[in-house]
C-alpha cells in the first residue's frame, strides 16, 4: 500500500464533463440517425458497443451534447432506482445526456479500466453524496472532487488486465449465446412462420394453414398456465433468510433464469398465492411496458410475482416450441393490453389466444434440432454466473491492495 496515494477522482482526468440533448421537436436533431447517444438507463457496470437512441450531426453542432472519445469512464448521475452511481465504459465514440457524467482519463496518471473497476466498488460511497429534493443527483462538481485511492500506473495496468479478462471472456460468452439464440429464431421462422418446414412441398395449404395442422387455444397445449403471488412485505418471516427462488418480471430476458435478486421462505410459500413452478417452465411477464411479453426458461425451480404467467406444456408440444410461439405473440400480446396506469394483459386472455399447431412430428423434429441449442445456451449462461461471482470476489481485494500483483 505504500505505493497508493490519495487523489480527487477530476485529478485523473484530462476533462470532466456532462452530455446534452438535442430539442425533440427538431427532427433533424436525431434524423440521419448516425451519432450514438447514451442514456442513463443503458449505464450499468458495462462496456458499451452500441446505443439505444442516436442523434445527428446536426444535432450534436446545435445543443449541448458532446462528442466523447472512446474509453472514457461515464457515471449516471441521475435516473429512476439504482441508476445513480452506475458506470460504464464507452468502447466507442459517443454523446451522452445531461445526466451522465463523463470522466476523459488522463492516461499518465490513471489506466481507464483501472478507474473504471475502482468506481465499481464505489458505488455506495457515491451514492452517498447525492443531494436535491424529490430525486436526489449526483453532479459533476461532486464527483470531480471524490477521493479515490490509487496506485502507481504500472500496478494500475496490471490490476485492469487482469480484471479485463473475465469482462472479455463474459462478453464473448454473451456473444455465442445472441448467436445460438439467433439460429434457433431463424429455423422456428423458417418452419412455422415462413411455412417451410421438412415436407412442406407436398403438404396442401388450406385457408392458410398446413393440412393436419390445427388451429387451438394456448390452454389446449399446456398442462398448467398460472400466475404466481407475493408474499406480504410486512411479514419478515415470509423472506428473512429464504432460500427459494422468486422471480420478478424485471429479470424476465428471454433466455435461461439461472438466479434471482430474492428469495422466499418456506413459510411465505405456504401463506401467500406463490407457488413453485419446476425446471423448464416457461415464464412470461404480462404486466407493464417494456416487460410485457418478455419470457423466461427456468434452470431451477422457483416462484414468481403475479406480474407473470407460468407456462408447462403437455406432451403435444415442447417447451422449446412453445417458447418461441409465445415470442411470436409477443407484438400481439402488447396490441390487446389493457389498463389506465399500466397496461397488462390476463391470463384469461392469453389462455384463449387461438394458434396454429404443427403436427406433432414436426414440433419433434424441431425439438431434436433446438434441444442443443438451448442446452448450450444454459451451459453458457451457467459459466458466465460462475466468472462474475470470481470477479467480484477479486474486485474488492485487488483495489484495497489485499492481493499484490
Amino acid at each position: 500500500m505504500s505505493e497508493w496515494k490519495k487523489v480527487k477522482l477530476g485529478d485523473c482526468c484530462v476533462n470532466v464533463t456532462s452530455g446534452g440533448t438535442p430539442l425533440s421537436s427538431r427532427n433533424d436533431y436525431y434524423n440521419p440517425p448516425t451519432i450514438p447517444w447514451l442514456k442513463t438507463k443503458e449505464v450499468n457496470y458495462n462496456r458499451i458497443y452500441d446505443t439505444e437512441f442516436k442523434i445527428s450531426q446536426n444535432g450534436l453542432e446545435n445543443s449541448s451534447a458532446k462528442l466523447i472519445p472512446k474509453n472514457s469512464v461515464i457515471i449516471a448521475m441521475y435516473g429512476q432506482g439504482d441508476t445513480a452511481g452506475r458506470v460504464a465504459i464507452n468502447k466507442i465514440p459517443l454523446c451522452t445526456n445531461q445526466a451522465c457524467c463523463n470522466l476523459i482519463i488522463d492516461k499518465s496518471i490513471a489506466n481507464y479500466e483501472y478507474i473504471y473497476y475502482l468506481l465499481c466498488t464505489k458505488y455506495d460511497k457515491l451514492v452517498s453524496l447525492k443531494n436535491g429534493g424529490a430525486q436526489p443527483n449526483l453532479n459533476a462538481k461532486l464527483i470531480k472532487e471524490f477521493n479515490i485511492e490509487i496506485p502507481v500506473i504500472t500496478i494500475q495496468n496490471r490490476i485492469a488486465e487482469i480484471l479485463s479478462r473475465y469482462d472479455t471472456l463474459i462478453e464473448n460468452y454473451q456473444k455465442q449465446i445472441k448467436l445460438l439464440e439467433e439460429s434457433a429464431q431463424r429455423l422456428y421462422k423458417e418452419w412455422f412462420v415462413d411455412l417451410r418446414f421438412p415436407g412442406h412441398e407436398n403438404t396442401k395449404i388450406v385457408d392458410g394453414v398446413p393440412e393436419g395442422w390445427e388451429k387451438k387455444q394456448i390452454n389446449d397445449i399446456c398442462s398448467l398456465i398460472t400466475s404466481g403471488g407475493t408474499p406480504s412485505r410486512n411479514n419478515k418471516s415470509f423472506w428473512d433468510n429464504g432460500n427459494i427462488k422468486w422471480v420478478k418480471t424485471k429479470e424476465l430476458n428471454d433466455t435461461w433464469i439461472i438466479d434471482t435478486e430474492e428469495y422466499i421462505t418456506e413459510t411465505g410459500l405456504n401463506n401467500s398465492s406463490a407457488k413453485i413452478f419446476p425446471t423448464n417452465t416457461i415464464l412470461m411477464a404480462i404486466y407493464a411496458s417494456p416487460t410485457l411479453g418478455r419470457l423466461g426458461i427456468l434452470v431451477h425451480e422457483a416462484c414468481c410475482n403475479q406480474a407473470a404467467l407460468g407456462f408447462i406444456p403437455n406432451e403435444f408440444v415442447s417447451w422449446q416450441w412453445l417458447f418461441y410461439k409465445l415470442y411470436e405473440l409477443r407484438d400481439k400480446f402488447n396490441s390487446i393490453a389493457r389498463g389506465a396506469g399500466q397496461q397488462n394483459i390476463s391470463a384469461i386472455v392469453v389462455k384463449e389466444t387461438e394458434i396454429v399447431v404443427p403436427e406433432k412430428n414436426i414440433i419433434d423434429k424441431y425439438t431434436s434440432l433446438v434441444t442443443e441449442i438451448f442446452n448450450r445456451q444454459r451451459t453458457i449462461i451457467c459459466e458466465i454466473k460462475l466468472l462474475i461471482e470470481a470477479r467480484d470476489r477479486l474486485l474488492p481485494k485487488l483495489m484495497s491492495g489485499e492481493i499484490e500483483v
